[in-house]
């Protein structure tokens, strides 16, 4: 299980996705006072949660995180690795759409910015996609194997 490749590009897109859960993604200036961007919420300068819509975004984000776990565990089942690999993609492209409504969805925003953790989602769709090749590699291999016996 530990040894395939595809595992080791599903845990690197649980920390990914675990970092980018937990970090600040951007930041917005507004008038003096700057608000950050995370997962979950928009936080003003004192800590508090100005606007949530941010929420759902967070949500799945931490399915996303969540799921490759999963897929690791599968490794008997190929087939549905590669199913779950495609659901997490499709996942990863949701919470990305969601992060760039998030950040340019605001109206009036003297100044803007990003920080490195907004990209993490977009490494993980390329890790996510190939994982799953590796996978269907794995799968291509043991079938030519049961054909040869």
């Amino acid at each position: 299980m530990i040894q395939r490749i595809q595992t080791v590009y599903l845990l690197l897109v649980s920390i990914l996705l675990g970092i980018t859960l937990f970090a600040p993604l951007a930041w917005f200036g507004i008038g003096n006072e700057i608000y950050m961007l995370r997962a979950f919420s928009v936080e003003s300068p004192a800590g508090e949660t100005v606007q949530s819509p941010a929420f759902w975004t967070g949500i799945l984000l931490a399915c996303s995180a969540v799921l490759p776990i999963l897929t690791i565990f599968l490794y008997k089942r190929r087939m549905l690795q590669i199913r779950l690999c495609a659901v997490e993609f499709v996942l990863l492209v949701g919470c990305v759409a969601m992060l760039a409504c998030s950040y340019f969805g605001h109206g009036e925003v003297d100044a803007q910015g990003m920080k490195p953790a907004i990209f993490l989602p977009v490494v993980a769709m390329l890790l996510v996609f190939l994982a799953g090749r590796a996978i269907f590699r794995d799968e291509i291999l043991v079938k030519s194997l049961d054909r040869i016996r």
